[in-house]
Protein backbone atom coordinates (compact mmCIF):
# COMPACT_ATOMS: atom_id res chain seq x y z
CA UNK A 1 0.00 0.00 0.00
CA UNK A 2 2.70 2.47 0.93
CA UNK A 3 4.53 1.92 -2.35
CA UNK A 4 1.43 2.38 -4.48
CA UNK A 5 0.33 5.42 -2.50
CA UNK A 6 3.82 6.91 -2.71
CA UNK A 7 3.98 6.36 -6.46
CA UNK A 8 0.58 7.96 -6.96
CA UNK A 9 1.64 10.94 -4.88
CA UNK A 10 4.77 11.32 -7.02
CA UNK A 11 2.75 11.17 -10.24
CA UNK A 12 0.25 13.70 -8.93
CA UNK A 13 3.14 15.98 -7.99
CA UNK A 14 4.48 15.70 -11.55
CA UNK A 15 1.06 16.56 -12.91
CA UNK A 16 0.82 19.57 -10.58
CA UNK A 17 4.25 20.87 -11.62
CA UNK A 18 3.43 20.44 -15.30
CA UNK A 19 0.13 22.25 -14.86
CA UNK A 20 1.94 25.06 -13.07
CA UNK A 21 4.43 25.31 -15.95
CA UNK A 22 1.54 25.36 -18.44
CA UNK A 23 -0.38 27.91 -16.33
CA UNK A 24 -3.31 25.53 -16.12
CA UNK A 25 -5.38 24.50 -13.09
CA UNK A 26 -4.41 21.07 -11.86
CA UNK A 27 -8.09 20.12 -11.97
CA UNK A 28 -7.94 20.36 -15.76
CA UNK A 29 -5.95 17.10 -15.98
CA UNK A 30 -7.39 13.69 -15.09
CA UNK A 31 -5.13 10.81 -14.07
CA UNK A 32 -5.97 7.41 -15.57
CA UNK A 33 -4.16 4.57 -13.79
CA UNK A 34 -3.17 1.99 -16.40
CA UNK A 35 -3.56 -1.32 -14.62
CA UNK A 36 -3.02 -3.69 -17.55
CA UNK A 37 -1.06 -6.85 -16.60
CA UNK A 38 -1.50 -6.05 -12.91
CA UNK A 39 -4.06 -7.98 -10.90
CA UNK A 40 -7.12 -6.94 -8.93
CA UNK A 41 -5.08 -6.44 -5.75
CA UNK A 42 -3.05 -3.69 -7.43
CA UNK A 43 -6.26 -1.93 -8.46
CA UNK A 44 -7.60 -2.26 -4.92
CA UNK A 45 -4.46 -0.60 -3.56
CA UNK A 46 -4.76 2.30 -5.98
CA UNK A 47 -8.47 2.57 -5.23
CA UNK A 48 -7.70 2.71 -1.51
CA UNK A 49 -5.25 5.52 -2.30
CA UNK A 50 -8.09 7.51 -3.85
CA UNK A 51 -7.95 6.59 -7.53
CA UNK A 52 -11.17 5.79 -9.38
CA UNK A 53 -10.22 5.59 -13.06
CA UNK A 54 -8.42 2.56 -14.47
CA UNK A 55 -7.25 1.77 -17.99
CA UNK A 56 -6.98 -1.67 -19.53
CA UNK A 57 -5.54 -2.83 -22.86
CA UNK A 58 -6.80 -6.38 -23.15
CA UNK A 59 -10.51 -7.07 -23.12
CA UNK A 60 -10.54 -10.52 -21.53
CA UNK A 61 -8.04 -9.57 -18.83
CA UNK A 62 -10.13 -6.51 -18.09
CA UNK A 63 -13.39 -8.45 -17.91
CA UNK A 64 -11.87 -10.87 -15.41
CA UNK A 65 -10.66 -7.94 -13.33
CA UNK A 66 -13.99 -6.14 -13.48
CA UNK A 67 -15.70 -9.30 -12.21
CA UNK A 68 -13.16 -9.72 -9.40
CA UNK A 69 -13.70 -6.11 -8.34
CA UNK A 70 -17.49 -6.09 -8.65
CA UNK A 71 -17.80 -4.87 -5.06
CA UNK A 72 -16.14 -1.58 -6.07
CA UNK A 73 -18.70 -0.84 -8.78
CA UNK A 74 -20.10 1.75 -9.47
CA UNK A 75 -17.27 3.72 -7.87
CA UNK A 76 -14.75 2.77 -10.58
CA UNK A 77 -14.56 3.99 -14.16
CA UNK A 78 -13.19 1.35 -16.52
CA UNK A 79 -11.45 2.66 -19.65
CA UNK A 80 -10.44 0.49 -22.59
CA UNK A 81 -7.28 1.97 -24.08
CA UNK A 82 -6.11 -0.95 -26.23
CA UNK A 83 -7.17 -2.19 -29.68
CA UNK A 84 -10.73 -3.43 -29.95
CA UNK A 85 -11.68 -6.24 -32.31
CA UNK A 86 -15.17 -6.41 -33.71
CA UNK A 87 -15.96 -9.69 -31.96
CA UNK A 88 -15.29 -8.13 -28.54
CA UNK A 89 -17.51 -5.09 -28.85
CA UNK A 90 -20.58 -6.48 -27.04
CA UNK A 91 -18.71 -7.20 -23.81
CA UNK A 92 -17.02 -3.80 -23.95
CA UNK A 93 -20.32 -2.02 -24.63
CA UNK A 94 -21.83 -3.76 -21.62
CA UNK A 95 -18.97 -3.46 -19.12
CA UNK A 96 -16.84 -0.37 -19.82
CA UNK A 97 -17.42 3.33 -19.21
CA UNK A 98 -14.93 4.68 -21.76
CA UNK A 99 -13.27 3.45 -24.96
CA UNK A 100 -10.26 5.49 -26.11
CA UNK A 101 -9.24 3.35 -29.07
CA UNK A 102 -11.94 3.78 -31.74
CA UNK A 103 -10.11 3.58 -35.06
CA UNK A 104 -12.90 2.36 -37.38
CA UNK A 105 -16.44 3.58 -37.83
CA UNK A 106 -17.68 -0.03 -37.90
CA UNK A 107 -16.43 -0.62 -34.35
CA UNK A 108 -18.20 2.52 -33.13
CA UNK A 109 -21.41 1.42 -34.85
CA UNK A 110 -21.26 -1.96 -33.11
CA UNK A 111 -20.65 -0.35 -29.73
CA UNK A 112 -23.59 1.98 -30.31
CA UNK A 113 -25.91 -0.88 -31.23
CA UNK A 114 -24.76 -3.03 -28.31
CA UNK A 115 -24.68 -0.43 -25.51
CA UNK A 116 -27.50 -1.39 -23.11
CA UNK A 117 -30.20 1.31 -23.05
CA UNK A 118 -30.20 1.29 -19.23
CA UNK A 119 -26.59 2.47 -19.04
CA UNK A 120 -25.30 6.02 -19.58
CA UNK A 121 -23.84 6.71 -23.02
CA UNK A 122 -20.47 5.07 -23.61
CA UNK A 123 -17.79 7.77 -23.60
CA UNK A 124 -15.46 7.37 -26.60
CA UNK A 125 -12.36 8.87 -28.17
CA UNK A 126 -10.94 8.38 -31.64
CA UNK A 127 -7.42 6.98 -31.70
CA UNK A 128 -5.15 8.90 -34.05
CA UNK A 129 -1.87 7.58 -35.42
CA UNK A 130 -0.37 11.00 -34.96
CA UNK A 131 3.24 9.95 -35.66
CA UNK A 132 2.37 7.89 -38.75
CA UNK A 133 3.97 4.71 -37.43
CA UNK A 134 3.25 1.57 -39.42
CA UNK A 135 3.15 -0.50 -36.23
CA UNK A 136 0.56 1.69 -34.48
CA UNK A 137 -3.22 1.50 -34.60
CA UNK A 138 -5.23 4.61 -35.24
CA UNK A 139 -6.77 6.81 -37.87
CA UNK A 140 -4.57 8.92 -40.09
CA UNK A 141 -5.13 12.59 -39.24
CA UNK A 142 -6.83 13.30 -42.57
CA UNK A 143 -9.38 10.54 -41.86
CA UNK A 144 -10.45 11.94 -38.52
CA UNK A 145 -12.97 14.67 -39.47
CA UNK A 146 -15.29 12.38 -41.43
CA UNK A 147 -15.14 9.58 -38.85
CA UNK A 148 -15.62 12.01 -35.98
CA UNK A 149 -18.76 13.46 -37.55
CA UNK A 150 -20.19 9.99 -38.10
CA UNK A 151 -19.37 8.75 -34.59
CA UNK A 152 -20.76 11.89 -32.98
CA UNK A 153 -24.13 11.15 -34.61
CA UNK A 154 -24.42 7.61 -33.21
CA UNK A 155 -26.90 6.92 -30.39
CA UNK A 156 -25.76 5.66 -26.98
CA UNK A 157 -22.23 6.96 -27.57
CA UNK A 158 -20.74 10.31 -26.64
CA UNK A 159 -17.69 11.35 -28.62
CA UNK A 160 -15.40 13.11 -26.15
CA UNK A 161 -12.21 13.72 -28.11
CA UNK A 162 -8.99 12.21 -29.40
CA UNK A 163 -6.36 9.78 -28.13
CA UNK A 164 -2.83 9.12 -29.36
CA UNK A 165 0.28 7.15 -28.45
CA UNK A 166 3.05 9.22 -30.07
CA UNK A 167 6.37 7.79 -31.13
CA UNK A 168 8.85 8.00 -28.23
CA UNK A 169 11.13 11.04 -28.30
CA UNK A 170 14.23 11.86 -26.34
CA UNK A 171 13.63 15.33 -24.98
CA UNK A 172 10.79 17.59 -23.95
CA UNK A 173 10.81 19.71 -27.10
CA UNK A 174 10.61 16.66 -29.36
CA UNK A 175 7.94 15.07 -27.18
CA UNK A 176 5.75 18.16 -27.50
CA UNK A 177 5.56 18.05 -31.31
CA UNK A 178 3.06 15.18 -31.78
CA UNK A 179 1.02 16.27 -28.80
CA UNK A 180 0.78 19.75 -30.33
CA UNK A 181 -0.40 18.19 -33.59
CA UNK A 182 -3.13 16.24 -31.82
CA UNK A 183 -4.30 19.37 -30.02
CA UNK A 184 -4.44 21.26 -33.31
CA UNK A 185 -6.54 18.47 -34.82
CA UNK A 186 -8.97 18.62 -31.89
CA UNK A 187 -9.23 22.38 -32.30
CA UNK A 188 -10.11 21.95 -35.99
CA UNK A 189 -12.87 19.52 -35.06
CA UNK A 190 -14.21 21.97 -32.51
CA UNK A 191 -14.14 24.75 -35.09
CA UNK A 192 -16.20 22.47 -37.31
CA UNK A 193 -18.95 22.30 -34.70
CA UNK A 194 -18.14 19.18 -32.65
CA UNK A 195 -18.37 19.60 -28.87
CA UNK A 196 -15.22 17.82 -27.71
CA UNK A 197 -13.39 18.19 -24.41
CA UNK A 198 -10.85 15.38 -24.15
CA UNK A 199 -7.24 14.99 -25.24
CA UNK A 200 -6.12 11.56 -24.01
CA UNK A 201 -2.36 11.79 -24.40
CA UNK A 202 0.72 11.49 -22.25
CA UNK A 203 2.08 8.50 -20.35
CA UNK A 204 4.70 7.86 -17.67
CA UNK A 205 7.60 9.07 -19.84
CA UNK A 206 6.02 12.12 -21.47
CA UNK A 207 3.13 13.37 -19.38
CA UNK A 208 4.81 16.77 -18.88
CA UNK A 209 5.02 17.38 -22.63
CA UNK A 210 1.42 16.29 -23.07
CA UNK A 211 0.14 18.60 -20.34
CA UNK A 212 2.08 21.53 -21.78
CA UNK A 213 0.25 20.88 -25.06
CA UNK A 214 -3.22 20.61 -23.56
CA UNK A 215 -3.74 17.02 -22.42
CA UNK A 216 -6.87 16.64 -20.32
CA UNK A 217 -6.25 12.97 -19.44
CA UNK A 218 -2.89 11.26 -18.94
CA UNK A 219 -2.56 7.47 -18.96
CA UNK A 220 0.04 6.38 -16.39
CA UNK A 221 0.97 2.77 -15.67
CA UNK A 222 4.59 2.00 -14.87
CA UNK A 223 5.15 5.10 -12.74
CA UNK A 224 2.32 3.91 -10.49
CA UNK A 225 2.36 0.12 -10.58
CA UNK A 226 5.95 -0.58 -11.62
CA UNK A 227 7.43 -2.22 -14.66
CA UNK A 228 5.10 -4.66 -16.33
CA UNK A 229 5.97 -8.22 -15.48
CA UNK A 230 7.30 -7.21 -12.09
CA UNK A 231 6.38 -5.22 -9.03
CA UNK A 232 9.41 -2.94 -8.72
CA UNK A 233 8.22 0.67 -9.09
CA UNK A 234 10.09 3.07 -11.27
CA UNK A 235 12.15 5.68 -9.41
Amino acid sequence: MATTLGNIQQVRARIARACDDAKRPVQSVTLLCVSKTFGPDAVREAHAAGERRFGENYVQEALDKIAALADLRPGIEWHLIGPLQGNKTRAVAEQFDWVHSIDRLKVAQRLSAQRPPGLPPLQVCLQVNISGEASKSGLAPHEVPAVAAAVAALPRLRLRGLMAIPEPAGDLAAQRVPHRALRALLERLRAGGLELDTLSMGMSADLEAAILEGATLVRVGSAIFGRRGGVTPLP
